[in-house]
């Protein structure tokens, strides 16, 4: 690796054109270059070959200091969490995405997304600007409400529900706090911003509240469950109790078919945190809580983001949008009433496509960070304790080197027959490695049901003006992703 050339930034940095930043230093001093920020020392790489090894080491997984704004929210979750307890977590969790739980957490896919459809039928009139990511944020919402924690809240229908605003406003304080670096600083931020730290913890509060309360209910639902099956299919029981008791989910997903509860009868991702242990100790309800807000927090943004950059992507692509319409009705082609199968979505695969191609152009998480907690070496580069690595996945996704024509949409990139010839770190919107998104099929599945479901009843327009990235958590545009809707015939 070639010596990376430095500059200094000590000014307090507005950053909503972040993006157009990235672009800048890889111009200008190549694709990794080392910036000092104060006395913070940030090693920007946008090459795709040292990807891999930062990516994929285990030595790499804790996320700097920005990550930290969120943490008066979901404390020491899977995100913000590292060492021992991230690892712990990490086994849990991704066990929690079996493919047998994603199956039947399909049907929820189906029937909130069909809600979405029908309140779009109301401005589905060829001529009024639609601002997707408002609409289709609620339709997340209650995705992940339901398949997180087991509760239906309708935001779809109840925008006005305390824990719904209380979302909406914190994502939209830390959103604000975090474009402005000198307000990572809590101390400046609760000098300066007195009344909106007042307002994000009592949003905060709120949905604590509201979070441990299900937490409790569930609990108890669920001793009470597991008792009267016990008594009830003690038989069934018996060939299961050799089973260590850090895989008891799994014990009861094989016992599904006999038991009340179980699988077939919507297990949400908490019951399934509720029956784990660590090394043979339950998780308290305040260890449920932090990975159940992050859940909420990472289930519902980011899904939005890629579903509403997806539709205004299509909404300009008339050619795109005939192919994934074409497939949509011939793998949909079913009365409203027949409900869509997993393999129904998987056998989406120009959709696929699509989504794909959306999310190299608008990576939902466009950047994404490490901090080299001990000295670390990439090629030729060693790198101190305490360096900061930035990896803006925007911009790599972009590399001419990898993509032909990259700023152009081309969903064809993403055929399997061109996939194989993809390096397979220019391409990671989800990250990679050992912190890499642990709900990326949950996501993609989501995404394909409810872009399916638009481009079954609806025609998608080029209205309205065109997006204007900005970087907050996720990618945002400062006038919306619009676009207008027409009814098929």
């Amino acid at each position: 690796m070639p010596t990376p050339h430095s500059l200094s930034l000590s000014l307090s940095l507005y950053i909503p054109d972040v993006l157009n930043l990235m672009r800048y230093f890889r111009e200008q001093y190549g694709k990794v270059c080392q910036v000092w920020f104060f006395n913070f020392l940030f090693v920007i790489v946008q090459e795709v070959e040292y990807l891999e090894p930062i990516l994929s080491s285990p030595r790499l997984i804790k996320k700097n200091f920005v990550y930290d704004v969120l943490r008066g929210w979901l404390n020491d979750g899977l995100l913000l969490s590292s060492g021992s307890k991230w690892h712990a977590r990490r086994k849990i969790i991704t066990r929690s995405y079996h493919f047998a739980i994603l199956e039947q957490f399909i049907e929820v896919f189906d029937r909130q997304s069909e809600t979405f459809v029908e309140r779009l039928r109301g401005k589905a009139d060829g001529k009024t600007v639609i601002e997707m990511f408002s609409e289709v944020c609620p339709t997340a919402l209650d995705i992940i409400t339901e398949t997180a924690m087991g509760v239906k809240i309708d935001a779809q229908k109840n925008p006005n529900l305390p824990y719904v605003k209380a979302l909406a406003h914190t994502t939209h304080l830390i959103a604000a706090r975090i474009t402005q670096p000198a307000y990572y600083l809590d101390i400046i931020y609760h000098i300066t911003h007195m009344l909106d730290n007042i307002r994000l913890k009592r949003n905060v509060r709120i949905m604590h509240e509201f979070t441990d309360s299900i937490i409790r209910e569930r609990r108890k639902r669920l001793h009470k469950s597991i008792t009267e099956n016990h008594q009830k299919n003690a038989g069934i029981f018996e060939n299961y109790f050799l089973v260590s008791s850090r895989f008891q989910f799994c014990f009861l997903l094989e016992a599904e078919a006999h038991l009340e509860f179980g699988i077939k009868k919507g297990v949400a991702f908490l019951d399934l945190l509720l029956q784990s242990t660590i090394d043979g100790k339950p998780l308290s309800n305040e260890d449920i809580r932090e990975e159940v807000d992050t859940f909420m927090f990472e289930g519902h943004d980011t899904t939005t983001s890629g579903v509403a950059h997806t539709l205004y992507r299509l909404a300009r692509h008339p050619n795109a949008q005939q192919k994934a319409y074409e497939e949509v009705q011939q793998v949909l082609n079913k009365s409203k009433t027949e409900p869509i199968t997993m393999k129904d979505l998987q056998n989406l695969k120009y959709l696929e496509c699509v989504i794909k191609e959306a999310l190299r152009l608008h990576p939902s998480v466009p950047l994404i960070s490490r901090v080299s907690e001990e000295e670390f070496k990439i090629g030729n580069l060693t790198l101190p304790p305490n360096t900061q690595i930035v990896i803006p996945l925007h911009a790599v996704a972009r590399d001419p080197k990898y993509f032909s024509n990259p700023d152009d949409f081309l969903p064809e990139r993403f055929l399997l027959e061109n996939t194989t010839k993809m390096h397979p770190f220019a391409f990671v919107p989800f990250s990679a490695g050992p912190r890499n998104c642990v709900g990326q099929k949950f996501a993609m599945l989501e995404m394909k049901m409810i872009v399916g479901k638009v481009l079954r009843d609806y025609e998608i327009l080029p209205l309205g003006p065109d997006i204007a990235p900005i970087v907050t958590l996720i990618l945002r545009s400062t006038t919306g992703c619009n676009v207008g809707l027409r009814q098929r015939a």
